[in-house]
């Protein structure tokens, strides 16, 4: 059925520092999903913001009945912000991307259309609109996931994933990153679980046009290498314990 189907949907919005884009992106969002004439909510989770975008997104809250705020009293990393949306949603179909209004979520029925033949969705930006530096660091991660743990999707990064909800139960006690990381180890647990996926283009990826991004700041990058190696580590115990009791 694609797009016609009902299944209910959330729609989970990471957010720090994000309160120059949160208004536009909620509205959107909102938008969006009204368009598809199914039930739905959507969770902003501020992550500890300095500035005032857990305000804003009371305001917001005031105005659109379907929006709810999760607030992270400090903050926690930007897999922790994915991972208390993914988590807090109680609808059939879970979908998260950013609150920096870099894509379109008018492409978001192209993700629907796939969800009925799979498990998870995931979108690759095509093109990606970031600064030269930027994508080489995705296109250096995406490369190195895949060398330490087989492929999973060709831009594990992208913030543009549909998934039905048992993806999220069967693996709520399994993926620890909380950083940078946690894109990679949900997507290397979700394929290791078996889950079936699909890949879809995402046409529509915008340059970031306020707010300041925080993927290239030392500490971010120290972290998400920490959380891989930890990843690894996790995964080898597993495979070590599986082999003897074999």
């Amino acid at each position: 059925m694609g797009v016609l189907n009902v299944k209910s949907i959330t729609v989970a919005l990471p957010a720090y520092n994000e309160a120059e884009n949160i208004p536009a992106m909620v509205e959107e969002v909102v938008n969006t999903l009204e368009s598809l004439g199914r039930t739905y909510e959507v969770i902003v989770v501020n992550d500890g913001s300095r500035d005032n975008t857990a305000a804003v997104v009371r305001e917001l809250e005031a105005r659109y009945p379907h929006v709810r705020l999760v607030d992270h009293t400090v903050n926690q990393g930007y897999g922790a912000a994915v991972w208390t949306g993914l988590t807090s949603a109680k609808t059939d179909l879970v979908f998260f991307t950013d609150a920096d209004r870099q894509f379109d979520l008018g492409e978001l029925p192209k993700l629907l259309a796939k969800i009925d033949q799979a498990d998870l969705v995931v979108g690759y930006r095509s093109p990606r609109r970031d600064p030269l530096m930027r994508r080489l660091n995705g296109w250096g991660w995406s490369r190195l996931v895949t060398l330490l743990f087989g492929y999973t999707a060709r831009d594990i990064d992208c913030a543009f994933k549909l998934m039905q909800r048992h993806v999220v139960d069967t693996l709520k006690d399994q993926v620890q990153s909380r950083g940078a990381t946690f894109s990679a180890e949900f997507l290397v647990r979700a394929k290791r679980a078996g889950f079936r996926f699909e890949e879809v283009a995402i046409n529509g990826h915008r340059p970031r046009v306020a707010g300041n991004p925080t993927g290239a700041k030392l500490s971010v990058i120290l972290r998400a290498f920490r959380e891989l190696i930890a990843v690894r580590g996790q995964l080898a115990q597993q495979e070590q314990t599986k082999t003897k009791h074999i």
